[in-house]
């Protein structure tokens, strides 16, 4: 096992009464995999080969609270409770690997009914209705599409608002009660929630636009009718875009406010992303995108706000993943696709740094098998010298 003190990447947090057994979160990623919105065997296969590779967390890809907020006729849905009992034997797999699992809950406004990424992430067109995949009416703050050819958005009513609010509560409770122990609003990447809060996207003039603080009014609705039927035993993630990067739009200052707020509204962690907002497709609009290039937003978040963030964002080894931890830079570090490259990212990099270099942590069909392959390794190391 470890000799010496255990990295802080690979040593406990507990937040609320969960307590993570390390500081590695598997972040929500999109398959566009599910029929109507339903779980489905790749989604089991996907998450049960990361839950093997033990990071303290896996977060499971948005789910919509409505159909209409589905982003593309693929993606997974939360608005009924067949759609949420779908989940519930990923939820008992990843626990039975002594990994904490967590959904994003989320509606994707004008961003919605759209392509696939591999079919081009478009508007849909003729030939996705070929396949059956036609197009539906989309919602948003202001009646201004997310891109060139895209779906104009129908102007969202104060009722409208409500509906929605309601259903992220309903979204809230199921994933409580199928067993969840993390939930994450995801309130970046252009996504409804993100829509209100950037005047990119946000033209309104009644109390949920122009200024900041009323832009920031539907997802602190959102998180304070969440809140409370949230159990309080549980952490409550937000998922920010914490700039645009874009002259006139959302900044880092807006994101400290905002945390501020979340924080008084009883959400723990800030999951610190950017950009998606300002053009169709694009998930960063920042200039610089080099490794750990989110990492100063969860740092300046988690100074000025005096909340607990997650970095994500090519954060490649962890090496560099210990070093944000032990500046005070963040909390927690999520991979998405180091974890595609490797689901056994934790696992391995835990290795590389001098934890459970015996296999004993690993599940016991696999532990045994490596132990013995590495012991045959030096032998043959040894004879070859």
């Amino acid at each position: 096992m470890t000799k010496g003190p255990a990295p802080k990447l690979f040593s406990p947090l507990a937040i609320k009464q969960v307590t993570l057994p390390n500081r590695v979160v598997i972040a929500p990623m999109c398959q566009y995999s599910a029929h109507d919105g339903l779980f489905a065997d790749w989604h089991f296969a996907n998450y049960s080969k990361y839950a093997l590779g033990r990071p303290g967390a896996i977060i499971l890809e948005a789910s919509a609270v409505q159909d209409i907020g589905r982003i593309t006729h693929g993606d997974l849905g939360i608005w009924s409770d067949t759609h949420a009992d779908a989940m519930r034997g990923i939820v008992d797999f990843i626990k039975g690997q002594g990994v904490v699992p967590g959904i994003q809950i989320g509606h994707a406004g004008r961003k919605a009914s759209i392509q696939r990424p591999w079919h081009g992430n478009g508007a849909l067109d003729e030939t996705d209705a070929l396949r059956g995949e036609t197009p539906w009416p989309v919602i948003g703050p202001s009646p201004l599409p997310a891109g060139k050819g895209w779906l104009v958005p129908r102007e969202m009513t104060r009722a409208d608002i409500e509906q929605v609010t309601a259903d992220f509560v309903a979204a809230a409770r199921r994933a409580d009660h199928i067993g969840m122990d993390i939930l994450e609003l995801h309130a970046a990447h252009g996504y409804l929630l993100q829509q209100f809060l950037s005047p990119l996207s946000n033209a309104r003039t009644d109390e949920y636009g122009g200024s900041r603080e009323n832009r920031m009014r539907f997802l602190l609705e959102v998180a304070e009718a969440v809140r409370p039927v949230w159990p309080d035993a549980k952490p409550l993630f937000v998922r920010v875009s914490s700039v645009d990067g874009f002259e006139g739009g959302w900044s880092i200052e807006d994101s400290v406010a905002l945390a501020k707020a979340l924080k008084t509204a009883g959400v723990d962690v800030i999951d610190c992303s950017s950009g998606g907002n300002a053009a169709a497709g694009a998930t960063v609009s920042t200039g610089y995108r080099g490794p750990g290039f989110q990492v100063p937003y969860a740092d300046r978040i988690r100074r000025d706000a005096e909340i607990q963030t997650m970095a994500v964002g090519l954060i490649l080894d962890g090496p560099q993943a210990e070093d944000i931890l032990q500046n005070g830079q963040a909390d927690l570090i999520a991979i998405a696709r180091e974890a595609i490259n490797d689901p056994f990212w934790p696992r391995h990099q835990a290795q590389a740094m001098g934890v459970d270099m015996d296999f004993a942590g690993w599940p016991e069909q696999y532990g045994w098998w490596l132990d013995r392959r590495a012991r045959g390794l030096h032998q043959l190391a040894k004879s070859e010298k």
